[in-house]
């Protein structure tokens, strides 16, 4: 592969801070300045790899079947992008001549503009220049497996229907902006391909060099790799001993995500030495770009991932995969303009498919943190793998934990009971009041006599959470003072934290719920036996013995949305408007998911040094979606971002695995207890099927220009609207629900609204019959109510929705399309407020 020398962080850190040094001033921040004029993808139609760029004298590119960019346009070089360059360096020239700046990156694909650390007097000399359309101030972002293939059904369905795992997503490129990658892992490795596997033609991406990611690094499965972190350097907060300045992962997350989305086929799962099976990613044979913006010890920022955005988009990548969101709500007229979703729908023009995780702050209704509708966003569900373990207690009493204990017996022996010993009442004779005792971090100040044969008693509090203790060196203080195993109670402060199954050497496990600890604590406290006159504990009688912990179960219960997904309404303002969008797009498997792991990695410190590790989040979700996308574009070259994500949708179901409504946990403590059936706010269309979505039978198309009438049907959006994309806006009266999208949404029903449907036959000649459930206090109509579709035509489906009382509460039904010859679509009718006509006469 082909490979760049980077410069230096040392080289660059010290220019920072000679400029710092010189000019610090306290209202020195960096700011993203965007310019009016278009940028290269608006200027160009559809371009795959910068340097051969398409060029079409029309606004809306040169489009294909289903209004995919034409990849055959005709092409010019880079002089377009040079030129925005040069102008955007002459403006900072003019306007802030004699005085300092530092610009950081300069955007010329997706938008044309710059992001630049400078004053507030400074930025304000900009925002008035005729030719600045926009100057924001760079805010911060954050990031939010062996058995999923098999429970998505890959192996018999989607993976057959594109000739086995060995070819799955092959010429597909998935771009992820994430934490790096650790290229040394046999997940991404091209040893295994014995067939012809080139790199793509198309893209045109290339490997940074540097000591961390030396040359070879990449191959043909990993086929590009670069770092942004101008932002972050900037900002005095890199450490590049844990951060590094190059593509490898020194956090975990990036790694583990790309091994979801495209890792190696049949690549064996080993933890602590102990087999836990074979992981495959969703498109095992695709190719990996990785564009590192995040970082363990901050996150990121904008500046930094719009940056990366841009590069994946000329590199000609075909899906972008974002495990990560905005730490706040855009601000301003709508959350839709934002640098990071504007690039992204310059993307989406190019033919990119958007994937992003809806993030991990549920289940609060309108938590969401992905807005746009040219962003497909997923939430995180359940699947039916769970490893179990718990504990008996000697009245009887069982107790559920989270745990994967890795003896050959994976449990205590047998039926025999052990002594239960605190270890703040396993101290040294000698041993002084020191805080966090309870934790079991440090096995010097407990009497290893008392503890010897029984079972620890630990505290999980919040010092677990971040990272300030761990359950591998309570671990290692069990060991070292010959415990039978440990247990884990949870501190009540611990709340709406996700555990994962935690690698232990020894019998063990958490208590994951708070309820649950209090029951177990009293049980320990009841079976003390202590001095009456001086209260000191005489002798231990409580028991316990551990069971289970190494052997997966498999629940038929799944899937269900998990309580920390993020959930809908969409919101379309930073006040409490909602859009006539669906949020979240789809659920996919997000929980206790097996992925590759950086032997870097360090943002899970129960799997630090280990290949694999077990984590959780929408992070997780939103790769398995690129993954299956990719196999989508491999059989169906022509389709736009659009009919992919149609793809998808339309073919989710609603049901687990025993025919019953998916259900939502509603709240973090105890989250099983709270369930109740998932609407589309929580679940989008449904749970994804990737063997229908290679089968849709109809597409529900966009276009740019269809997103573009979207965002100038804003009241007040034009001048927004051309500072982002360099377009004018004509006159439009388009709203969200108006959106060709495989849904229907309305925030406001006042009294009545008709909406159209267009879909697209990409099969066989079919009839159709359509059948609908309307929300509550909604009458609903749709025409025709069947008809027959010719292979490649459309067909348009008129929705009337009436409200027929006064409500403010979301209500739910579904439209479904029956096809002859098997195909079944269907989508969400969601509608938030409804108002009747009041023809009450005074």
């Amino acid at each position: 592969m082909e490979g760049i020398n980077v410069l230096p962080l040392f080289v660059f850190s010290l220019f920072v801070s000679l400029w710092m040094r010189g000019h610090c001033q306290n209202d020195t921040a960096i700011y993203i300045v965007t310019l009016k004029q278009a940028p290269a993808v608006h200027q160009t139609g559809f371009v795959k790899g910068f340097a051969s760029s398409e060029i079409n004298n029309g606004a809306s590119g040169a489009t294909n079947t289903l209004n995919k960019p034409n990849r055959n346009a005709s092409r010019t070089n880079t002089s377009y992008g040079s030129r925005l360059v040069h102008l955007q360096n002459s403006l900072l020239r003019k306007v802030l001549k004699g005085e300092n700046y530092l610009k950081l990156y300069s955007y010329q694909y997706l938008i044309n503009g710059f992001a630049v650390l400078i004053t507030q007097q400074q930025a304000d000399k900009l925002a008035r220049r005729r030719e600045v359309a926009n100057v924001v101030l760079d805010f911060s972002v954050r990031t939010a497996t062996t058995y999923t293939p098999e429970f998505l059904g890959l192996p018999q369905g989607a993976w057959v229907q594109e000739g086995g795992p060995d070819v799955a997503g092959e010429g597909i490129v998935i771009g992820l902006i994430d934490t790096g990658i650790d290229p040394a892992h046999p997940s991404f490795s091209d040893d295994f391909c014995q067939s012809n596997y080139p790199v793509p033609s198309h893209f045109s991406g290339v490997c940074e060099v540097t000591k961390d990611f030396p040359s070879g690094s990449c191959n043909r499965k990993l086929i590009g790799a670069r770092h942004f972190a101008a932002s972050a350097i900037t900002r005095g907060i890199f450490n590049s001993s844990q951060d590094y300045p190059s593509p490898i992962d020194g956090d975990g997350h990036g790694t583990h995500t790309a091994s979801i989305a495209a890792g190696n086929h049949g690549i064996p799962v080993i933890v602590s030495g102990h087999h836990f099976g074979n992981a495959s990613g969703m498109a095992p044979h695709a190719h990996i770009a990785v564009y590192k913006a995040l970082y363990k010890s901050f996150g990121g920022f904008a500046a930094d991932v719009v940056a990366a955005i841009d590069q994946a988009a000329q590199d000609g990548v075909d899906i972008i995969s974002l495990s990560i969101t905005p730490n706040r709500r855009p601000p301003g007229l709508a959350t839709f303009f934002n640098p990071i979703d504007m690039s992204l729908l310059s993307a989406v023009k190019s033919g990119i498919f958007i994937v992003q995780a809806a993030g991990n702050t549920g289940p609060s209704p309108k938590s969401m943190s992905s807005f746009s509708p040219w962003i497909f966003t997923v939430g995180a569900s359940a699947h039916d793998r769970i490893y179990n373990n718990y504990i008996v207690l000697g009245n009887n009493q069982t107790i559920q934990g989270v745990g994967l204990a890795l003896l050959p017996s994976a449990a205590t022996d047998g039926d025999s009971m052990y002594t239960l010993i605190s270890a703040t009442h396993a101290l040294k004779n000698e041993t002084e009041e020191v805080n966090n005792l309870g934790e079991c971090q440090d096995s010097s100040y407990l009497d290893q006599d008392l503890v010897k044969g029984n079972l620890l008693i630990c505290s999980y509090s919040i010092r677990f959470v971040l990272g300030m203790s761990s359950v591998k060196q309570a671990l290692q203080t069990a060991q070292n003072v010959s415990a039978a195993g440990i247990i884990f109670y949870m501190d009540p402060f611990v709340l709406g934290f996700q555990l994962n199954p935690t690698p232990m050497a020894i019998p063990g496990l958490i208590l994951p719920s708070a309820d649950d600890s209090k029951i177990f604590l009293k049980y320990y406290n009841d079976s003390l036996v202590r001095n009456v006159t001086s209260n000191s504990i005489v002798k231990f009688t409580g028991v316990a013995k551990i069971l289970g912990g190494i052997k997966a179960n498999y629940s038929s219960s799944a899937p269900k949305v998990m309580y920390y997904s993020a959930r809908g309404p969409d919101p379309e303002d930073n006040l409490i408007a909602n859009a006539d969008i669906l949020k979240p797009n789809l659920i996919a498997p997000g929980n206790s998911i097996w992925g590759a792991w950086s032997s870097l990695g360090a943002d899970s410190a129960e799997f630090q040094g280990e290949s694999f590790a077990m984590i959780s989040g929408t992070s997780m979700a939103a790769p398995h979606i690129a993954g299956l996308a990719a196999l989508i574009k491999q059989k169906f070259p022509n389709f736009s971002p659009s009919a992919i994500a149609s793809a998808l949708s339309t073919t989710a179901t609603v049901n687990d695995k025993q025919g019953g409504p998916i259900m939502a946990q509603r709240a973090y403590s105890n989250p099983d207890l709270s369930q109740s059936p998932a609407t589309p706010f929580d679940m989008g269309s449904g749970f994804v099927n990737a063997t229908a979505a290679l089968d849709p039978g109809l597409i529900f198309d966009l276009s740019f220009d269809d997103f573009f009438s979207f965002l100038c049907g804003i009241n007040g959006s034009a001048p927004v609207v051309l500072n982002y994309t360099g377009l004018s806006c004509n006159v439009s009266n388009m709203n969200g629900s108006d959106l060709n999208l495989p849904s229907i949404t309305v925030a406001v029903l006042n009294q009545s609204r008709t909406i159209t449907r267009t879909v697209t036959n990409i099969a066989n000649d079919e009839i159709y019959g359509v059948s609908w459930s309307p929300p509550y206090g909604v009458s609903v109509s749709i025409t025709p109510k069947k008809f027959s579709i010719a292979s490649g035509q459309m067909q348009n489906l008129t929705v009337v929705l009436n409200a027929t009382l006064n409500n403010s509460s979301p209500s739910y039904g579904r439209v479904g399309l029956y096809g002859s010859k098997g195909h079944v679509l269907t989508f969400p009718l969601s509608v938030i407020s409804k108002i009747i006509y009041n023809s009450t006469v005074s």
